[in-house]
């Protein structure tokens, strides 16, 4: 095996359900994993833009069509993110102590607050993409942004507090060649960005505030109510971008119209 693909293939084997040849992890190639991360998006991305297309073709009615669109990222991840979503739920739902929470979030029961959270996310999310009316402009913003949102994840695996020192995320965080890791995830995030905007920057400019202001809520909570983050934390956040991307596309698009 190619040393340089190991970490690109581990990323997929942990981070989707894309069938990749089996290796062993160990500390070199554990050390950029976190680069390869926000590649996992394209396939997304790719998959969502081809649903438009099939749909622009057969014209499937507005339910069917969201209801794919909602499937595809749970599809090619596994849920992997979801579950961190449900279990940081569950985490802030106990308003117990920090170290109460981290229990809650090691526990792989799922709690009720944990299903409501799943079912609410899940419906607003099936909502957004309902009431979005489509063009490959959108289309093709929602798809970057699949990239963007885990360069933004992956960035705060290496820059913020963890909550302990055990678990994915520190794993990650300590295998990574952190200022490596640093420079790709804001090269990625600079480049995409950017060509969102070139792309139509009203829906751009609306994604970017969106994801942004996530980023900020999740650094602050996971501080204040797990003392840092992990890798349910991490979850979470992406969930919560993804759902904020498509808040920002049908804002812009109730201001100025279908672009």
């Amino acid at each position: 095996m190619i040393k340089i693909f190991e970490p690109l293939i581990i990323a997929f084997s942990m981070y989707s359900k894309i069938p990749v040849p089996t290796i062993n992890w160990n500390e070199n190639n554990m050390k950029y994993v976190m680069c390869y991360f926000p590649l996992v998006g394209i396939p997304i991305g790719l998959l969502e833009i081809l649903w438009y297309f099939v749909n622009s073709i057969f014209g499937f009615g507005v339910i069917f069509n969201a209801a794919i669109a909602t499937a595809i990222p749970v599809f090619i991840t596994g849920g992997i993110h979801l579950d961190g979503f449900c279990d940081t739920i569950d985490g802030l739902s106990s308003h117990q102590t920090p170290e109460k929470k981290l229990e809650i979030l090691k526990d792989p029961n799922s709690g009720a607050f944990a299903v409501i959270g799943c079912v609410l996310y899940i419906l607003i999310n099936f909502a957004l993409w309902s009431e979005i009316h489509l063009s490959l402009k959108a289309v093709s913003i929602i798809a970057l942004f699949y990239i963007i949102s885990r360069s933004a994840s992956g960035l705060s695996v290496v820059t913020f507090q963890l909550a302990k020192n055990t678990g994915l995320a520190a794993a990650f965080s300590d295998s990574a060649k952190k200022e490596n890791v640093k420079i790709t995830m804001f090269i990625y995030i600079t480049i995409l960005t950017l060509t969102t905007l070139f792309i139509e920057y009203r829906y751009g400019v609306f994604c970017i505030l969106g994801v942004a202001l996530v980023f900020v809520y999740y650094k602050y909570m996971s501080k204040k109510e797990f003392g840092g983050i992990t890798g349910d934390l991490a979850g979470f956040f992406l969930q919560m971008a993804e759902l904020f991307v498509l808040v920002g596309i049908l804002i812009s698009q109730n201001i100025f119209g279908v672009l």
